[in-house]
């Protein structure tokens, strides 16, 4: 990326170099609604620009909408854009829907503007991972401080957005000053320091944007808390959006965040609740349902054009502050989606007892398996060469035991995949317990579940939630993101 943003410094290659990026990093305009039939009308309120704002070592422009019903303490949103945006396009896109619920709510949002010429923001350099190291975050925070202090801002109450590059920042800016924000919403970005080059002019990272930079997740909170190291305190809560078809920012960094920021507020793997508030969106929420403290979207088929109109009222829901009461979010509301549709999943198979298989075709029954002999039951240590083997993945589980269980491939890319396994009750059950086997991979992040790992054995158990299926055909489901090669057959899952 260096020597493309050298060159794109160089007039000679800038126009062809700026329309190869517009084609590969961002969202297109289409997508956030730029398009000239689909400009907003114009209102009393506009976006202002501020200078002489405080400390802006790297040199960005600070936009401002204050709607004229401003609260007299109100809430701050920074919206951050993505690569070859302007807060101008930010403002009338994508974000229209949170200046909507300005003018309604009554609070202010602060437009930062990338002036390099890929129009990125930096989350590379040493010095925009270090707090008050310099670079953007600086800046940034120099435009929240011009807000409190002229606009009476509610210091309690500060957020932060932002798509692509803009995601990228909230990641990072949360990080750095977790005194600082309430909250944030990141569609389409990376954990923070993950893109880190050790330079302040390479600035792509094809190992992160590649999602090859596979952690766990202390190793992402210790990154996080290293950016600022002397903070005791708790960090902002999280929410973060990503299409399972990204290849610009791609999916495994979706885990990647879940990590970090689950390590962050020492919420343990698989503890989160499990939701389908529209099509293809799986949603993950940890902690308190009305202030959820971390909350993961999947979003099935879509590519790195993440955004949709809508979405932005579920990131508001769970900011549940922008208004003067600070309120307890309102339920979720239902979205309309625009006629741009994402990538269409594979069609695939039923496979029985309501599942279906991500091959195509599904994996043969055969009969039960026999009783391991003491010292090779489930759970044990790794057995000795005198157990006998695991059964094979073609084995079904037996329906005397309560239950059933078939895994699915949901999603796949190059190093690893995203799986779930769906449990049904064949009577009343208050708890249940899961294993397969997996060979060529690992499980390096499980929610809705208790993991345990012998050898390529895997076990997962019920959270204490999901846990009671109080009558025959109940259901519960978990999943896990797979690191290594996915199954070329889909493991049979025994269920008890």
């Amino acid at each position: 990326m260096s020597g493309l943003m050298n060159a794109i410094r160089s007039k000679r290659f800038l126009r062809p170099l700026v329309g190869a990026l517009a084609a590969t990093l961002v969202l297109t305009a289409g997508a956030l609604g730029l398009s000239a039939a689909t400009q907003p009308a114009s209102s009393a309120a506009s976006l202002t620009r501020v200078t002489n704002f405080g400390p802006n070592p790297s040199n960005l422009n600070m936009y401002v909408y204050v709607p004229e019903n401003v609260d007299p303490n109100p809430a701050l949103l920074v919206a951050v854009h993505y690569c070859t945006g302007t807060a101008q396009a930010y403002f009338s896109g994508a974000a229209r829907e949170f200046v909507t619920a300005a003018d309604q709510q009554g609070f202010v949002i602060v437009f930062p503007e990338a002036t390099r010429d890929s129009k990125c923001f930096d989350v590379y350099s040493p010095d925009a991972l270090r707090r008050d190291g310099g670079s953007d975050p600086v800046a940034i925070k120099s435009m929240i401080d011009y807000a409190r202090s002229h606009y009476g801002v509610d210091a309690s109450r500060i957020y932060a957005t932002g798509v692509s590059s803009g995601a990228m920042t909230t990641n990072v800016l949360l990080a750095l000053y977790p005194d600082v924000f309430a909250a944030g919403s990141a569609f389409a970005g990376v954990p923070a320091t993950c893109f880190a080059t050790g330079s302040s002019t390479n600035t792509w990272n094809s190992t992160c944007s590649g999602g090859r930079d596979i952690r766990t997740a202390q190793a992402w909170g210790d990154a996080a808390r290293g950016m600022y190291p002397s903070w005791s305190g708790t960090y902002p809560r999280f929410q973060t959006w990503h299409g399972t078809q990204d290849t610009v920012l791609a999916y495994p960094n979706f885990g990647e965040q879940i990590k970090q920021w689950t390590n962050l507020h020492g919420l343990a793997s698989g503890s989160g609740r499990v939701d389908q508030p529209q099509t293809a969106w799986t949603r993950t929420t940890y902690g308190d349902a009305a202030r959820p403290t971390f909350q993961s979207i999947s979003l099935q088929g879509y590519s790195h054009d993440v955004y949709r109109t809508g979405m932005a009222r579920y990131a508001m829901d769970f900011f549940g502050g922008l208004d003067e009461a600070g309120a307890t979010p309102s339920p979720s509301p239902s979205m309309t989606m625009p006629s741009r549709t994402p990538t269409p999943t594979p069609s695939i198979p039923d496979c029985g007892t309501g599942a279906v298989s991500a091959l195509t075709t599904c994996p043969p029954p055969s009969p039960s398996a026999s009783p391991r002999p003491p010292g090779c039951e489930e759970g044990a240590p790794t057995p000795a060469p005198s157990c006998p083997p695991w059964p094979s993945d073609s084995a079904s589980p037996s329906p005397a035991s309560g239950c059933t269980a078939v895994m699915r491939i949901v999603n796949g890319w190059q190093g690893g995949y995203q799986a779930e396994v769906t449990v049904t009750a064949t009577r009343p059950l208050t708890g249940w317990t899961t294993s397969f086997t997996l060979s060529g991979s690992t499980v390096s992040q499980l929610w809705n579940g208790q993991l345990t790992v012998t050898g390529s054995r895997v076990q997962v158990k019920n959270s204490t939630w999901n846990g009671s299926l109080l009558a025959a055909g109940g259901t519960a489901s978990y999943g896990f993101i797979g690191t290594g090669t996915a199954p070329a057959t889909i493991p049979v899952v025994d269920c008890a």
